[in-house]
């Protein structure tokens, strides 16, 4: 595999404009990015500007915070698919995992997976405001739910990507599930040392800046 496709072409940010998801699209083709990653209201008319590209569309559920209903992200995350999502990036509520509501985080990444069918579910445990327990727990978690992949952070939190929550969310879901790393990883150096450490895919934003370096 060469270096782009690990990664997920993102842009999160609030003030993102149809013409700026447009163009991240484009620059994903161009670029042959694994896929493009962005908020549900741009699902639709973004899988039209991808049809006919074997670009992927990554789509983030009750972000950034993770803390509405789950009824909520189950329809955002139906919703998103009914629309063209191939994959799903779903925020855990954190609130509920600091509170050891264990069942209860267990029960709605099932929820929302099976929600999902066959698509792919990433689970955001926003390893920023967990500790090394935390941080393990929800990862045997997401793995219980029957979750794909599990990814560090929302790029929202008080930290992104660190190479040593990756070696830890390795050793604790092993081959059971795919790692996402995302969050601060803005040149081909760093993603380079996390595609080592065995993550499957990259969130970020400097895409370009990644694979055009020589």
């Amino acid at each position: 595999m060469q270096i782009q496709d690990y990664i997920d072409h993102t842009l999160l940010k609030p003030t993102a404009t149809i013409a700026a998801i447009e163009k991240l699209c484009k620059e994903a083709r161009e670029h042959k990015f694994y896929a493009v990653c962005f908020n549900s209201c741009y699902t639709k008319h973004a899988k039209d500007h991808l049809r006919a590209s074997r670009v992927k569309l990554a789509i983030v559920i009750g972000f950034p915070l993770g803390a509405m209903s789950t009824e909520a992200k189950i329809f955002e995350a139906q919703n998103a698919v009914a629309n063209g999502a191939d994959e799903i990036d779903m925020v855990i509520n954190v609130g509920w995992l600091k509170s050891a509501k264990f069942d209860w985080v267990q029960k709605e990444i099932s929820s929302i997976k099976k929600a999902i069918g066959k698509k792919v579910l990433k689970v955001i445990i926003e390893t920023c405001y967990l500790n090394k327990e935390e941080k393990i727990k929800a990862c045997e978690l997401a793995i219980m739910a029957g979750a794909d992949f599990v990814k560090t952070s929302t790029g929202f939190g008080g930290g992104g990507a660190t190479l040593d929550d990756v070696k830890l969310m390795k050793e604790t879901v092993g081959n059971k599930a795919r790692i996402k790393a995302s969050g601060g990883i803005k040149d081909r150096e760093t993603a380079l040392e996390y595609i080592a450490l065995g993550v499957s895919r990259i969130g970020t934003s400097s895409g370009i800046a990644i694979v055009s370096k020589a």
